[in-house]
């Protein structure tokens, strides 16, 4: 790794993207500042030279070295087009945004996704500029808890995109309550009154990132699903013991098995239910989201699911398995690539416990989870930027790579990243 050492020559600056962050970050007021937790990939500012990834991709280890940033002036002055309110145009060439479906697959086959977003702006951005697709819609929803000053730039940046908007209502989301359940409900409720003609909708945070690119996901939702629901869960085992604490659900290694949250119930469901566990991530057809505004079993298990926890890896996965919902899969299982997961302590198949955080006993992916992390089938994988910044900007750059090689159309010039190798730099003084 000693030609992938760099130095600040070897990184160019961000330029626009962080900008616009550095907008959101510069004068943080005194109630915010605790809230907002630094973000080395938002306050330093770099893009790493393309080699570098590509050996972390093979699994070489980093230097420490490698994980230096090259920070930008104090008083760095913000381009004037992010500056100017009426530039979106421009602001979303500056960012690198994709303006045209990229095949006529993608064009004929539009998602919606509802996003969580409460912290780490840059992180947020770098997600939503990984799964924009014009031709898909988003909502987004902003925790009543957030700071204003990460409301204010999100509307400032939605307000340039007819197909990005705020959801109409918030709610104060905890991991483990009703809010989070109805805060996505709510976004549902939004995305079909919208004008646009969308076909599944799938839900995300905002500290998660596609390793799958919109092609891939729309292609094996068509051929595999073929008008299908996909909500991963299995009905909970007669033997599980009666829940004792606030821990998350334990899928086993092979996730053919789990715990569910509740094992045990105050009430009977409504209408006799069959209440399934399973995760919390789905991607659900249009006419799905319908019966779950509509239909009468799906609003009484939204009001009995206010006592319990985690409800929303009971909800979604409950209503998919009737038989009569449309687009259900009552047998479905585990079936369905959505979120990448890892327990810390898993082994077996190549790899070796976690090289990144723990999260709830779930691995937030490191460094050297990269090799494996990209030849999973899932969409999406969970990151946590302040922790590995390096993690989300080597994806980002594969991600835009592989969707430009992708395309059927010719790519506009700003669609590419800034290629930045250390053999072509200059020393900086």
């Amino acid at each position: 790794m000693s030609q992938l050492r760099t130095t600040k020559a070897g990184l160019v600056a961000c330029g626009t993207i962080c900008a616009f962050i550095f907008l959101y970050l510069r004068n943080p007021g005194p109630e915010e500042a605790e809230d907002t937790p630094t973000d080395p990939a938002v306050v330093d500012c770099g893009f790493y030279p393309d080699e570098l990834c590509s050996a972390l991709f093979d699994g070489k280890k980093a230097a420490p070295q490698i994980a230096q940033f090259c920070k930008p002036p104090p008083n760095s002055e913000v381009p004037a087009h992010l500056r100017t309110p009426g530039n979106c145009s421009r602001m979303a060439q500056g960012l690198h945004f994709i303006t045209r479906p990229l095949s006529a697959e993608e064009r004929n086959f539009s998602l919606a996704y509802v996003i969580h977003a409460r912290k780490e702006l840059a992180m947020f951005m770098r997600l939503l500029r990984a799964i924009y697709a014009p031709q898909n819609v988003y909502c987004i929803h902003i925790d009543e808890k957030t700071p204003e000053k990460f409301k204010s730039a999100v509307q400032t940046f939605t307000n340039c995109f007819r197909n990005v908007f705020l959801s109409s209502k918030t709610q104060k989301v905890a991991p483990d309550n009703l809010r989070r359940l109805q805060a996505e409900i709510d976004c549902m409720r939004d995305l079909v009154h919208s004008p646009f003609q969308w076909r599944y909708v799938m839900n995300l945070c905002g500290q998660e990132f596609p390793i799958k690119t919109n092609k891939e996901i729309i292609h094996y939702i068509r051929t595999r699903w073929k008008g299908k629901n996909i909500t991963p869960g299995v009905t909970p085992p007669p033997n599980t013991k009666p829940k004792t604490g606030q821990s998350s659900p334990k899928p086993s290694p092979n996730e053919n098995s789990y715990t569910s949250p509740n094992p045990k119930f105050k009430q009977k469901p409504p209408h006799n239910l069959t209440i399934y566990a399973g995760s919390a991530h789905y991607a659900l057809t249009r006419k799905f989201v319908g019966f779950v505004l509509t239909d009468p079993r799906a609003r009484d298990m939204l009001q009995w699911s206010e006592d319990i926890h985690s409800p929303e890896q009971h909800y979604w996965v409950t209503l998919n398995r009737l038989k009569d919902a449309p687009g259900a899969t009552p047998d479905a299982g585990w079936v369905g690539h959505i979120r990448a997961r890892k327990r810390r302590t898993e082994a077996g198949d190549g790899h070796t416990g976690c090289t990144g955080r723990d999260a709830q006993d779930s691995c937030v992916y490191g460094l050297e989870d990269l090799p494996r992390l990209v030849q999973l089938p899932a969409f999406f994988a969970t990151l946590e930027p302040s922790t590995d910044p390096l993690v989300g900007v080597c994806l980002e750059r594969r991600h835009r790579l592989k969707a430009l090689q992708q395309a059927e159309v010719p790519p506009e010039p700003h669609w590419q990243f800034p290629q930045e190798s250390h053999f072509n730099s200059q020393p900086h003084h």
